[in-house]
C-alpha cells in the first residue's frame, strides 16, 4: 500500500474535526460557525441555521460565499487577523434580521503541530442590552429636553404675570378693576404651574422606555399656547389664524404644547418693523404622515441660514429677546418621536415651519 497523499491526510483530519465538533454544534443553542484555514464554511450551529438564514448547501463554500448574511463587511479580515495571530477577537454587530450580537471569533489550534486550522465564531444575543442603552440615551434626551423647555417655555407666563402686576400697581384706587387684576393673575399663575407641570412630568413608564402617548386636540393646545403668550400677541396686534384639518394626534401633551408654543411664540417675536404680524397654523394629513405648519409674515430667513437656527444657541437677531433654543428644542422632539421638521422663507417676507409627525402609526 502506497503512502497516503497529501490531500487524503487533510481530508482525514476534517473528518476526525468534524466529528469531534459534530456532538457540540448539533446541540447548542448559540449560533456558531467554524471556518476553516482555508475560509471554508465547515460546520455551523442549528441557531446559526436560523438566524443567518443557512443551509446544508452552505457547507464548504467559501466565508466570501455566505456572509453576505451576516451584516458586518470586515468580517473576512477579522477571521484572517485571528488565524494570522492565533488571537481572539470580540466585536458588536448588527445581522440581516436587525438583532444586535457579540461576536467572539477564537482561533482553532491544533495543539500537536500548533497551528491554526481555522476559527469558531460566536454571537451572543445582545439586543436586549443594546436597546435598553439606547432607551436611557432617549431617556437622557428626555431629561435635557424638559431642562430646556422649562427655562424657555415659562418666559411668557412669567412676561404675562410681570404685565399684569405693573398694571395692578396703577390700578390701586379701582376696586373692581383690582379684583379683575387679581383673576387674570391667578389665571396666569395656573397656566404656568400646569407647563411646568406637564413639561417635569417625566413618568415611571419612561424609565421602561415607552413612550407615553395620548390623543391630544391641536385647538386646545394652541389655545393654551395664545393664552400663555396673550400680552406678546396684544403689543403685536398680532392676528392668528387657523385651519384645523387633523384635530388629533396621539402624541406626548408636553412635547406638542412646547412645539406650539414655540413656533407661535417666535412667528411673534420676529415679526418685521412695518407690519403686524399675520400668522397661519394650519394641521393637514398627507399620506401617512400628520403635517403642522406655523406661517408668518415676519423677517423671514436667509436661505443660507435655514438649517442653522435648529442649532443650540443660535440667534440670527440679537435685537430680539431670546436664548437661541427655542428652535433646537423643536427639532429635538419633534425627531426623537420620529418626524422631522421643514422651513420655507424668504427674507423679508415671512416663513412656514413645517412638522411632519407619523400618522396613525405613531
Amino acid at each position: 500500500m502506497g503512502k497516503p497523499t497529501e490531500k487524503a491526510v487533510e481530508h482525514k483530519k476534517l473528518i476526525e474535526l468534524n466529528e469531534e465538533l459534530e456532538n457540540y454544534f448539533s446541540n447548542t443553542i448559540i449560533p456558531q460557525l467554524f471556518v476553516d484555514a482555508n475560509m471554508i464554511l465547515r460546520k455551523f450551529t442549528p441557531a446559526a441555521m436560523s438566524h443567518f438564514q443557512l443551509s446544508e448547501d452552505d457547507l464548504g463554500k467559501h466565508i466570501t460565499d455566505v456572509s453576505k448574511n451576516i451584516r458586518f463587511p470586515t468580517i473576512i479580515a477579522n477571521i484572517e487577523e485571528v488565524i494570522s495571530e492565533k488571537k481572539g477577537l470580540e466585536k458588536e454587530i448588527q445581522t440581516t434580521d436587525k438583532i444586535w450580537y457579540q461576536m467572539n471569533i477564537l482561533p482553532y489550534i491544533i495543539k500537536k503541530e500548533n497551528r491554526t486550522n481555522g476559527v469558531i465564531i460566536t454571537f451572543i444575543d445582545i439586543n436586549d442590552r443594546i436597546q435598553i442603552l439606547k432607551g436611557y440615551e432617549k431617556l437622557n434626551r428626555s431629561y435635557e429636553n424638559i431642562i430646556h423647555s422649562i427655562s424657555h417655555d415659562i418666559k411668557g407666563p412669567l412676561s404675562n404675570i410681570e404685565g399684569l402686576v405693573s398694571v395692578l400697581k396703577k390700578a390701586r384706587d379701582s376696586e373692581a378693576e383690582t379684583s379683575r387684576i387679581h383673576d387674570m393673575l391667578s389665571k396666569a399663575v395656573r397656566n404656568m404651574r400646569k407647563t411646568i407641570d406637564e413639561l417635569a412630568d417625566i413618568r415611571e413608564s419612561d424609565t421602561d422606555f415607552a413612550i407615553e402617548k395620548e390623543r391630544v386636540n391641536f385647538e386646545n393646545v394652541i389655545e393654551d399656547a395664545k393664552l400663555a403668550l396673550k400680552d406678546k400677541i396684544v403689543e403685536s396686534e398680532a392676528q392668528i389664524k387657523t385651519e384645523i384639518e387633523v384635530r388629533e394626534i396621539d402624541f406626548s401633551r408636553k412635547n406638542i404644547r412646547s412645539i406650539i408654543y414655540n413656533l407661535l411664540s417666535n412667528a411673534i417675536k420676529y415679526k418685521a418693523s412695518d407690519r403686524p404680524p399675520e400668522i397661519l397654523i394650519k394641521t393637514i394629513e398627507s399620506g401617512d404622515k400628520i403635517l403642522l405648519s406655523v406661517s408668518d409674515n415676519g423677517l423671514g430667513i436667509a436661505q443660507d441660514k435655514t438649517e442653522k437656527i435648529f442649532d443650540r444657541y443660535t440667534r440670527l437677531v440679537t435685537d430680539v429677546e431670546g436664548t437661541g433654543m427655542g428652535l433646537f428644542i423643536v427639532k429635538r422632539m419633534v425627531e426623537d418621536m420620529g418626524g422631522h421638521v421643514e422651513v420655507e422663507s424668504k427674507l423679508g417676507e415671512g416663513a412656514t415651519f413645517t412638522i411632519y409627525f407619523k400618522g396613525s402609526n405613531l
